[in-house]
């Protein structure tokens, strides 16, 4: 039994050792340049986005509740057109990406970035938290971060090793592929399909400093997350917070870290 589990390590260790494992982004003045797990490549990832983006805005335009508010789409698009050249601070070949932003008309409270800067915003979220441009400033920025961060990938890699590991830990330990299963959709379910605590933190950094750089306001990060805070406590919690629900100590991390945007604000 101990000759199997040192094999075992011994495999993961090579196949960590054989794997990327370093930072997809510059640090910018929040610092962002923790070593992240790659196992899956950007085109790979890029790729599947591509797709079930392209699904998604057909299957809008179809069931006509594709940029149904001409105004919103505007404002949107405004703050896009400032946000994306201040991306290469973190990384030099994002302000290039083939920048899109869309708006779904639904009371869903939800925005996200895909990878390869593919953006789509919810107008649930804009309309019943009264959004004003420098908070929907914030809400985008954190989502580019995702996608600058290259989470998605991450998190695929993260559960490409855990099978990888399981796989090989069921062939020397002789577990049932019953067991295999049920320990590969139990990883699915409670990690691999969402952002960690890490990564939304490193989003919320990088996506005020964003916003500041593009002429936002960052204090109008706090006012977004408390509002946040009163969509959680009313049970209407944003899809993109489900698993991290906001709390008091997010925004007080958010207040601690505007005396080192503050001063990258510049009104336009």
């Amino acid at each position: 039994m101990v000759l199997q589990r040192l094999l075992l390590t011994a495999m993961t260790a090579a196949l960590l050792a054989t794997s990327g494992c370093a930072t997809t982004t510059s640090g910018g003045a929040v610092g962002a340049t923790r070593p992240q797990l790659m196992l899956v490549s950007s085109a790979q990832v890029e790729q599947m986005a591509a797709q079930s983006y392209t699904k998604l805005v057909a299957d809008a335009s179809q069931g006509g509740v594709l940029n149904k508010d001409a105004k919103m789409l505007q404002r949107l698009r405004a703050v896009a057109a400032r946000i994306a050249p201040q991306t290469g601070v973190f990384r030099a070949d994002a302000p290039a990406w083939k920048w899109e932003i869309n708006v779904l008309d639904s009371q869903a409270l939800n925005a996200f970035c895909m990878p390869g800067g593919k953006i789509v915003f919810y107008t649930g979220l804009i309309q019943q938290l009264a959004l004003s441009d420098a908070e929907i400033a914030i809400v985008m920025g954190h989502e580019v971060a995702h996608a600058l961060r290259e989470h998605s990938r991450e998190q695929l890699s993260q559960a490409l090793l855990a099978q990888t590991t399981i796989g090989a830990g069921a062939s020397l330990l002789g577990l049932t592929q019953g067991a295999v299963d049920l320990a590969n959709s139990g990883y699915q379910a409670l990690i691999a399909t969402r952002f960690s605590r890490e990564d939304e933190a490193e989003a919320d950094r990088i996506g005020l400093e964003l916003a500041a750089r593009a002429g936002y306001d960052p204090r109008a990060g706090v006012t977004l997350w408390k509002k946040m805070m009163g969509a959680v406590q009313g049970g209407r919690p944003p899809e993109f917070l489900s698993s991290h629900p906001a709390e008091s100590k997010r925004v007080a991390q958010i207040e601690a870290l505007l005396p080192t945007v503050l001063p990258l604000y510049k009104k336009p």
